[in-house]
């Protein structure tokens, strides 16, 4: 067993990318060649720290992160200091590091967009701390030499749970801000930057009662905490549109901030494009506005754009909901309402063999000789979606993880090009939705992609479709009359 594993990880590490094959052609479950493709899958889950100029394999990544982990924590600390009655208890502050995303995109404010700094209060009085992304004054987009002129729509992002913070989504927020959006990214209370615990009105010291009974399913005693609860991400995606929103003829009322530093309304709330859109959706929604989420962010995203007539469009970091999940997922009743792009993960934390492959975020087994269900991504939200009448998109980027859509250095598993293809399909999809342009970007089979490679310089990449699909699992369209159940053949069309 031994030399069959050591024979089947040599083949998997020197196998190059391939396009999925006919259905003919497909190896089947617990045949030698599907063993083989399962080995340099999970190879390649592991792509972004030992791929082609991955983080182990670029020069100038670790002396970039050496100088970035630095300054970020350093900032925080004096962050911390200067507000002690607001303590961020969380990873990004006791880890030195853990918030600096990726750090060959230091130094992409000033030069590429603009990072404005913002503060506001939750519902339940918490301090939460995040970051306006914007395009440069008189900034041309970097991919059409096209002059981006404001206002420009609007963009909330959720990070994940399980202390996920905002700088780890830098380069979508960017890529965004590039393209010509507004964009603000936010810590959840309790995660990242943001207070752990509560005020009440007029009160500098937090309030919380972690003994007492909680009074429903949203109210522990400690408004708020734990910090993994839906709540706080359904909340959270609330409270920072309304911020997002607030103007100084509407300010934001910033509950229990007493003498906090918070800012009353959106410092950019004139880029932000108010106009309607030319083009409603289907359920009537009008605004250049649209909510994207990862993980448990993703789970209330999902939840949020039933509920808010303010949101046009939604697009899912794995996984897109469909009905309300169980355990920590639960976010109640999902209604599809708006057009959603999920861009959902083959793995999990882990990567593991295809025999624990019926859930990617819980895996759980299959069977060796039947391997999992191909429809197992669509089934989560797009089905749904479809089903109400509403445009949908699934997106499967190949030997991808649930960690593809955070920065973090070294250790944690992702694929060497999910994130670039997650950007490009989430650029093209809110270009359509919000902006009128073509649908083509998103059915066509190759893209040019902008990475940062280091030393301030952004390099182009070809991301090419059937490459970087997964073979295994289905991604799909229905999108203003053209439909494709099954893109790369992985058998969902069988």
């Amino acid at each position: 067993m031994r030399r069959l594993l050591a024979v089947l990880l040599t083949l998997g590490l020197t196998l190059t990318l391939a396009p999925m094959a006919s259905a003919a052609d497909r190896p089947k479950p617990g045949s030698l060649a599907y063993l083989v493709q399962d080995v340099q899958l999970m190879t390649e889950a592991y792509g972004r720290i030992t791929g082609p100029n991955g983080q182990l394999r670029n020069p100038a990544y670790l002396p970039a992160l050496v100088a970035q982990g630095a300054t970020v924590s350093i900032s925080q600390l004096l962050t911390m200091a200067a507000t002690p009655t607001r303590l961020s208890l969380t990873g990004a502050v006791l880890v030195p590091g853990w918030n600096a995303g990726n750090p060959l995109r230091a130094g992409w404010d000033g030069t590429r967009g603009v990072q404005t700094p913002v503060a506001f209060t939750n519902r339940y009085g918490a301090l939460l701390r995040g970051t306006l992304y914007s395009p440069l004054p008189d900034a041309t987009d970097p991919y059409t030499g096209e002059p981006l002129s404001g206002p420009f729509p609007g963009v909330v992002l959720t990070p994940g749970s399980v202390q996920g913070s905002a700088n780890m989504y830098q380069w979508l927020a960017q890529d965004l801000a590039e393209r010509g959006y507004l964009v603000l990214v936010y810590d959840v209370q309790g995660q990242g930057m943001s207070e752990t615990l509560p005020h009440e009105s007029g009160s500098d010291l937090p309030f919380c009662f972690p003994l007492a009974p909680p009074k429903d399913l949203e109210l522990w005693g400690c408004p708020g905490v734990p910090f993994q609860q839906s709540a706080n991400f359904v909340h959270g995606t609330v409270d920072a549109t309304d911020f997002f929103y607030s103007t100084p003829q509407d300010p934001y009322p910033n509950p229990g901030k007493a003498s906090a530093a918070v800012d009353d309304f959106n410092p950019l709330w004139e880029q932000f494009d108010r106009r309607p859109l030319e083009r409603p959706t289907a359920d009537g929604r009008t605004d250049r506005f649209a909510i994207i989420g990862h993980s448990l962010g993703a789970a209330a995203v999902s939840k949020v754009q039933g509920d808010d007539p303010r949101v046009s469009t939604v697009v899912a970091l794995d996984k897109l909901q469909q009905t309300a999940a169980s355990g920590p997922m639960d976010v109640g009743e999902v209604v599809p309402t708006v057009p959603a792009l999920g861009i959902q993960s083959v793995y999990g934390f882990t990567v593991s063999p295809y025999v624990l492959a019926g859930g990617s975020i819980v895996p759980g087994p299959v069977s060796p000789t039947e391997g999992p269900d191909p429809a197992r991504e669509r089934a989560t939200g797009f089905d749904a979606w479809v089903a109400a009448g509403h445009d949908s998109m699934v997106v499967v980027p190949r030997a991808s993880t649930h960690l593809e859509y955070t920065d973090i250095p070294l250790v944690l598993p992702a694929s060497r090009y999910g994130q670039a293809l997650s950007s490009v399909y989430t650029q093209a999809w809110l270009d359509h939705w919000l902006k009128g342009a073509p649908v083509t970007p998103l059915l066509t089979d190759s893209w040019t992609y902008l990475e940062p490679t280091g030393h301030g310089v952004w390099s182009p990449v070809t991301l090419r479709r059937a490459e970087l699909l997964s073979p295994r699992f289905c991604s799909a369209y229905s999108l203003d009359g053209h439909v494709d159940p099954d893109i790369t053949d992985a058998g969902c069309s069988d």
